[in-house]
Formats: structure tokens, sequence, C-alpha cells
């Protein structure tokens, strides 16, 4: 009694192990009070059950089928076990304090792939075998984030950059395997292997360093999986990055998009490439923003590079065009094959552009390189075409206007053309204002088109019927600033007094009013005012008076009209051209000596006393109601 422990005696033995079946072997277990694991009891009663004569081979597969590949991936799991686990009195595989390693007191991980002699155990062998390999990556991953927890990282990011490094983990995990054959490792541990292999690539410091040069996580994983062990090679290229003015987040861009070449290219083949571009007119300071946004011309060698810049010399671009255009989009240098490159020249020369005019065109609008012909210019043409512009008037919007044949058809130019439709604007009037003011389907529907309509409508006089009316014969105005350049000309014409209702008359008749500068406008309307002395129903009647030259076309036929003491309205002395104006005044001269002749022979009975001459100035000679 003194050799047992004092808790025996307070505590009786348990009802369920007196259902043990009577034999020594379960009678000494039923002995025992200790319940920590019945499972783990059940198991060690069957091993000690087996008849001692039986093979090892039957040994090893006593645990029942349906829980025999549950049983062997525990033991896989202890096995490959990156400390040593927690034991418990009691564990079949108990582990001693003293032992050096896991795999000391577990059973050695062969015994598990001992196949039993049925059909399957070529799968069996696989899936165990695949688990073990599992088991083994997320053993190298958690010494990885071991690692970058020792290098100051926070758990979360060490977890979600360590996510992103698959293949990095099975090259440690490869490399740690291969050092067993070397001989100062051939008795050290997986873990001990897989860590040394982590310090020697340096890798943690590496991921420090890009992520003091801004460079995310989600880039460094694909950096760190591109180098496939060469972790040396990313801090060369981004170093060389930098001395190019490669700044901030793009350091990364340009790393991930350049290609899976780019860590394996030295020094001297990528300052060829920059040399190359900086003959052609691409400046030295611009050189880090090209490369930012077109990384992938870093992957070409220098036979293609200069393919593809001597592609845009050939059709008249000279150094600076060429520079200005590779830095107004750099996409249009590397990101697409020189197969799609000559099929969108060649598509805008079905428009009537000859190779110079292609040429100019691109250098002015190089993202026209970057839309594609079946789902961007197709679309447009036949929606142009519907509308009844020609290829010539396609031309001049794609000359005008390039950036027209970049944007979306149906959300940006079909809701524009819908809303000028519903305010008047005819159909057959729909493509005369696009060819001649194309600008406007770039404007925005709600913050410029529908503004300036409401302006026209409410502040300028312009009624509900002629809308549709001055939009189509003057789109411009859609262009013009409301506060800048509207609002100010229509306060101009309100201060000459004229009415709001009468200035939207004037409008819809000449809707370029709005337009002119009211700087050029007061010296006409002082000189019609002071000089001609006409009256403000005159300008009312014809605003078109607003467009004449004041020095070349009005004085100069004021000048004649009083010289030949005759009158005409502003419409028939400005609207016509000079040999129409001069068949006017010999007409008006010619009528007013026949109205003499008559009017001499009418006062051949009056006396010299009462004869009086009337002013010409005063007389109306039109016919016409002029002054």
């Amino acid at each position: 009694m003194l050799s047992c422990p004092s808790h025996y005696h307070l505590h009786p033995p348990h009802p369920s192990l007196l259902l043990l079946r009577p034999n020594p072997i379960s009678a000494t277990i039923s002995s025992c009070l200790r319940r920590h694991n019945s499972k783990s009891a059940a198991l060690l009663l069957r091993h000690l059950s087996q008849d001692p004569i039986s093979t090892p081979q039957h040994h090893e597969h006593s645990i029942p089928d349906e829980d025999e590949e549950e049983e062997k991936l525990k033991l896989l799991q202890l096995s490959l076990a990156t400390k040593r686990t927690p034991q418990f009195p009691g564990s079949i595989y108990a582990q001693s304090p003293s032992d050096p390693d896991v795999h000391s007191s577990l059973p050695p991980l062969r015994t598990l792939l001992h196949g039993k002699p049925e059909e399957n155990d070529d799968d069996d062998e696989e899936k165990i075998i695949m688990r073990a390999l599992e088991i083994r990556r997320k053993v190298t991953a958690e010494i990885f984030k071991e690692a970058m927890r020792r290098g100051k990282f926070g758990i979360t990011y060490a977890t979600n950059l360590t996510n992103r490094l698959g293949s990095f983990i099975d090259y440690v995990m490869v490399e740690a395997a291969a050092m067993k054959r070397m001989p100062e490792f051939s008795e050290s541990t997986f873990n001990f292997r897989a860590k040394t292999v982590i310090q020697d690539s340096n890798v943690v410091p590496l991921i420090r360093w890009l992520k003091h040069n801004s460079v995310s996580y989600p880039k460094i994983g694909k950096l760190i999986c591109m180098s496939r062990g060469k972790i040396e090679s990313i801090r060369r290229v981004v170093e060389w990055l930098k001395s190019i003015r490669v700044k901030g987040e793009f350091l990364g861009v340009a790393l991930t998009k350049a290609g899976e070449n780019i860590l394996e290219r030295n020094n001297d083949e990528l300052d060829e490439i920059i040399e190359y571009l900086e003959c052609n007119g691409v400046r030295r300071d611009w050189i880090g923003y090209v490369v930012s946004r077109c990384p992938p011309l870093l992957s070409y060698n220098m036979e293609e590079v200069r393919a593809r810049v001597q592609f845009y010399l050939d059709m008249g671009m000279n150094e600076k065009d060429f520079g200005t255009m590779v830095f107004d989009y750099p996409r249009v240098l590397g990101q697409f094959t020189m197969e799609e490159m000559n099929e969108k020249v060649s598509y805008l020369k079905e428009f009537g552009l000859c190779t110079e005019e292609v040429g100019k065109l691109l250098a002015f609008k190089p993202h026209l390189m970057g839309c594609g012909i079946e789902e961007t210019w197709k679309p447009l043409v036949k929606y142009l075409y519907y509308h009844g512009i020609s290829r010539d008037g396609m031309k001049r919007m794609l000359m005008v206007k390039p950036i027209i044949f970049c944007v979306d058809l149906e959300t940006t130019i079909v809701p524009k053309v819908r809303f000028f439709q519903d305010i008047g604007v005819r159909d057959d009037a729909i493509g005369n204002m696009l060819v001649k003011f194309p600008s406007f389907l770039t404007y925005s529907l709600y913050k410029k088109l529908r503004p300036v309509v409401i302006f026209l409508m409410t502040k300028a006089g312009v009624s509900e019927k002629d809308i549709g009316k001055v939009i189509a014969l003057a789109p411009e105005l859609l262009g013009c600033s409301i506060v800048k350049k509207l609002e100010v000309n229509v306060k101009y014409f309100l201060s000459l007094g004229i009415r709001v209702r009468q200035l939207g008359e004037m409008i819809a008749d000449f809707p370029m009013l709005l337009r002119y500068n009211p700087d050029i406008l007061r010296p006409k309307y002082r000189y019609l005012r002071r000089t001609m002395v006409r009256p403000l129903k005159d300008l009312i009647e014809f605003p078109r008076f607003f467009s004449y030259s004041l020095d070349a076309r009005i004085i100069p036929r004021h000048k004649i009209l009083v010289e030949r003491r005759i009158n005409l309205k502003l419409r028939y002395m400005l609207a016509s051209t000079d040999e129409e104006f001069e068949k006017k005044v010999e007409a008006m001269v010619e009528r007013r000596r026949r109205f003499e002749e008559a009017g001499l022979v009418d006062d051949d009975n009056l006396s010299d006393s009462e004869a009086t001459e009337a002013p010409v100035d005063n007389i109306n000679l039109s016919g016409s109601g002029a002054i």
C-alpha cells in the first residue's frame, strides 16, 4: 500500500473498467485509474492483445479500416512537427523530456507507407506522400514566418506575404532537403536546414528594403517567386530602375510587368535600350516615366526595340514628335505587337489619310494605338454613317478631334446625340453638327452641355422652338464658358437696351452673336450709333452687323453711300459682295436722277423763291422702310 499513490484510495475504479474481458492484460489495465484518452487506451489494448507470433506486417495494419487513414495522418503530422508537442501521461507515443528530437520517440515515417496487399495500395501511398509534402510545406512556411517575425515584421504582414510565396517556400523546402547530403548537415534536422537556407538567401533584409522603397507585399511576393532563388538579382534591378528615376510604387509595377526575364538581364543590356531611346528624342528625365507606364519595353532585345522605333519614324515623325508621342502615351512603344500596330495604321489609311498624315495624327494623339478595331472603331464608323456622315466627314472628325475614336460609343456618344434630338435638333442636322464641331462629344452631358442649353433658354431668351435651330447652326456655343463668355456677352447686349426676348430672336437669327468679344463689339456699335446715326432697331433686325469688319467693310461702304447721297438698310449695305454692292449703288443713283428730273419738270411753273431742295438723306430711297 505504501507504493501506491494516495489518490488510488480516494477514487474507486470506474465501473466501465469492470466490463473488460478477464485476462491478465485487461486486469492489469483495469487496475489503472488514468482515463485521459479512452481512444488511445483502446488502441493500446488492441495492440497488446495481438498474437506475439504475428508478423510485423500484420501488426502494422491492425488498425480498423474505417479509422486507418485518419490515424495514419495523425501519426504523420506528429512525425513532421516543428517542435516537441505536449504529451500527457498514458499517451501511446510518449516523448521523454530528454529527447533531443521529436523523431526519437515517434514511429518511423516509413512504417506508414507499407501498403496492404490490395488493389488501391498505390493510391493510398500517393495520398500519404502528398499529404506529407503538404505538411512539410506548412512546416517550412511556419519557419519562414518565424524568420519574418525575428526581422521585426508584424504577424499580419508576415502571414499575408507568406501566403503569396508558394514557389519560394517550395524552393526552401527542396534546398533544405538537398542539404541532407552534405556532410556538415547530415545529422541536422529539417528545421535547422530550412532556417539556414532562409538566412543564407538574405530574403528577410531584402523584403525590408523593398518595403522601404514603397513596394507592396503582393508585388514583393511576386518578385521573390520570379527570382527562382536568385534573390540578389531583385536588388540589382531595383537599383538600376532607381537610377533612371523610377520612383515609389512604380518600382514594383515595373518589375512585375516587365516580364519574367527582366531579372536575368544585365545592366549593360538595359542601358543600351535607354541610350537608344535618348538618341531618338526621348529625354533623359522622361525615361523613368516611360518605363513606369510601359514596363514590357525592358523585356525586348535591341533588334525589336529598333524595329518598333523605326516603325514610327518611317511615317515621317522627327525626333521631337517621336519623343513627345512616347511621353504622352508610353504604351505605344512596347505594349502592342507589330502585327497589331500595322493593322491599325492600315485601317486609319482607309479614311483617306496618307502615311505622313497618319504619322502626324499618331504624334498628336498616340492613344489611337490603344483602341481596338473591332471593339471601338468599326461600331463608331457604322454609327456615324447611319447619321449621314461621309468618309470625308469622318476624316475631318478624326483630324480635328481624334480622341472621339477612343471613347466608348454606348456610354459617351449615343446619350449626347439623343439629348440633342430631344431638344429639337433634326436628324439630318446631327451629322452636320458632328462634322462641324466634333469636340462637343467629349464634353460632359450633365456638367457642360445641359447647363449651356438651360442658360440659352432662361438667361439669353432663346425660345423652346428655336433652341434646336441655335444649337444646330452654332454647336460651338456648347464649348463656351457660361461664366466667362456667355453671361458676359448677354449682359453687354442687355446694357444696350435690348430686351431678353429681342436678344433671343437675335440669337436665333445669328447664334454666333454670343461668341464675340465685347471689346470688339463696342467700336462697331459706337460707329453705328454716332457716325452712321442708325437706330437700335436696325441692329435688332440685322445682328450680323457685328460679324463684319469695321475698317474693311463697314466704314468704306458707309463712305460710298454718303458720297453718293443714298441710303440702304444694313442688310443690303453689308451682306453682299463688292460687285453686288456697286450695282446696287448705281441703281439707286440712277433712280434718284430720274426722280429729280421728274421733279424739275413739275417745278417749271414755280418761282425761284418757292423752289426748295429737300435733303437727300431724309428721303426713303430703298422703298422698303430704310432710313
